[in-house]
């Protein structure tokens, strides 16, 4: 029998999620996944990255601290349709004490083209006064292991775009 033994989470550069599908119900009168929909997979990206960190849906059952999302901002690319397979990537740009900016592709699984991008930041909450903390010593740690990983691949080129009429700053 083996000793249990706590390990530290390997974060891979980018962390790539689980395939989802594209729910037939999440398709809209225009034929394509509705654009809420994307989010919800955007999402339940985050939630698996965020397990592996620590700082899931354990973490704010134990130490009752989660994160909200402060912005986004999802640039929609190219349609997706029913039962399409699709993963995401998940890129740690920055963090602060309380902070995260992190970036999301979302992947048609088997053909590998890019649907949309999720520019996001999130902020780290004391649950029981729903207010933003200081992440703890040991997420802190977490973090920056991930960002130290992720600070090898280049910054995505749509990170920090701002909407605007074409041609006007």
């Amino acid at each position: 029998m083996l000793d249990r033994v706590d390990f530290e989470p390997v974060f891979f550069a980018p962390f790539v999620s689980s395939v989802m599908r594209v729910e037939p119900q999440w398709i809209d009168y225009n034929g394509h996944l509705n654009m809420a929909y994307y989010n919800v997979l955007f999402d339940r990206a985050v939630d698996e990255l965020y397990d592996l960190a620590g700082i899931g849906a354990a973490y704010l059952k134990k130490r009752r601290h989660s994160f909200f999302t402060a912005e986004v901002h999802i640039r929609y690319l190219r349609e997706l349709h029913a039962g399409d397979p699709v993963r995401v990537t998940f890129q740690l740009l920055d963090f602060d004490a309380k902070r995260m900016h992190f970036f999301e592709t979302l992947f048609h699984a088997t053909e590998g083209w890019v649907s949309a991008t999720s520019e996001n930041m999130s902020l780290h909450v004391d649950m029981a006064q729903k207010r933003t903390a200081p992440f703890p010593d040991d997420v802190r740690k977490s973090l920056s292991r991930m960002k130290e990983s992720h600070a090898r691949l280049p910054r995505p080129e749509a990170a920090g775009r701002r909407i605007a009429m074409p041609g006007r700053a």
